[in-house]
């Protein structure tokens, strides 16, 4: 079997929905295999995944292990050659695997055969715009004081100060990158047990920069991969509150740690030093991803536009959303955003993915994305919409029957 799709799951029904299919529908022409993990969800993730997809094989925990043990869970019963390590709240192109398996063989075939790590591709937000902890630096002393202060802003091309988001490669270059996150990572399963997986000693936050770190220490190299995207609605499966705060500050207290504690010891007052500042930096730091968490005031849209060819569902959508739909019918018109729409601002665009393929949505997202739409996906033979309008705040699901 050539690839195993690891999808670790706590109470996202809706986007894990939207996530499997997009899935099965990457894993079309490859040998491979879905395994779903779920950390004890208290929604209908369970009954949804055994109605909705039979055989997807499905790990039902008794209670919240954990992103690293709950994965590593996953990976113990998986087949594939490679593995696949994805977000429930991500949306997977029609051709990412397919991709990202070609890009993989290519590495392995030429002189670096042995010394490929992990894999990860280009991220975007619900709203088209490129998520930069697609591709990182290791979040050395320097390199997280960079990202606290904002520095990293001031100097992005610079070699000094834009490692934390590795500024060396834009985000249309592949390359080597240190850090890639856990949303999306695709290594060969060999490795990923080598190195023991995931360290479960650290319940969720810092295990992906982990994992990637003890894989360059292994002397392989991390690659980020531009040709393909895929959507990461982000701030979907964690709610920012001071539960939240807490796990991440241990979690980065437990990097900090485990790899650079060491280094200080024989520095004395030095190394009392370098651990004050660690940990207000930390503190600092988990303050502004809380408050970037917390809900803003959502404005309803001023207009929808639904592009499909299911007029059908004017009629639903106009009485779930209390608003006039107006209808781009596809099998008439082209799949564009009209020029006419030059400003979207107030206009949100509900993409019909019986007729539009995710792919397709995506580039739809990218073209359109600070032209002020918003957008919501029906999954193909789902009865909601779903999106997310920006990174920070939890997305929203509306169903529609």
């Amino acid at each position: 079997m050539q690839l195993s799709v690891i999808i670790l799951n706590y109470n996202v029904r809706y986007f894990l929905e939207q996530c499997v299919l997009s899935v099965q529908s990457a894993l079309e022409t490859i040998d491979g295999e879905i395994i779903v993990i779920d950390n004890n969800s208290p929604d209908d993730s369970c009954a949804m995944m055994k109605k909705r997809f039979p055989n997807v094989k499905l790990i039902q925990n008794n209670e919240n292990v954990g992103f690293p043990k709950g994965n590593n869970i996953g990976v113990a019963q998986a087949k594939g050659e490679y593995i696949c390590i994805l977000n429930p709240d991500t949306v997977v192109a029609e051709d990412t695997f397919t991709k990202v398996l070609a890009f993989a063989r290519l590495l392995h075939s030429s002189q670096l055969n042995d010394s490929m790590g992990v894999i990860g591709c280009k991220l975007i937000d619900g709203a088209g715009n490129f998520l930069p902890e697609s591709k990182r630096g290791v979040p050395t002393p320097w390199v997280a004081f960079t990202k606290i202060t904002g520095l990293y802003k001031l100097f992005p091309k610079s070699g000094t100060f834009g490692k934390y988001y590795a500024q060396h490669l834009n985000e249309n270059q592949t390359g080597k990158v240190d850090i890639l996150v856990g949303a999306f990572m695709l290594m060969k399963r060999d490795l990923y047990l080598e190195e023991g997986g995931f360290d479960e000693d650290c319940f969720m936050y810092s295990d992906d920069i982990d994992l990637s770190y003890r894989i360059l220490q292994k002397g392989k190299s991390n690659y980020y991969f531009h040709e393909t995207t895929v959507i990461h609605y982000k701030g979907e499966s964690t709610v920012k509150d001071e539960t939240y705060m807490k796990r991440f500050q241990e979690a980065m207290y437990f990097f900090y740690k485990k790899h650079f504690s060491p280094r200080f010891r024989s520095l004395g007052t030095g190394s009392v030093f370098f651990s004050i500042f660690m940990k207000l930096g930390i503190v600092f730091f988990s303050l502004v991803k809380m408050f970037q968490g917390k809900p803003g005031i959502k404005i309803a849209p001023k207009s929808y536009l639904l592009y499909s060819a299911n007029e059908k569902l004017i009629e639903k959508l106009a009485l779930v959303l209390q608003k006039k739909v107006s209808f781009h019918d596809l099998k008439t018109e082209k799949m564009v955003i009209s020029s006419s729409l030059r400003s979207g601002k107030g206009t949100e665009i509900i993409l019909d993915n019986e007729f539009i393929s995710f792919k397709e949505c995506m580039s739809i997202l990218e073209s359109s994305k600070n032209r002020g739409f918003t957008f919501k996906i029906i999954p193909k033979n789902a009865n909601f919409l779903i999106g997310s309008n920006n990174s920070n705040e939890r997305g929203e699901i509306m169903k529609i029957e």
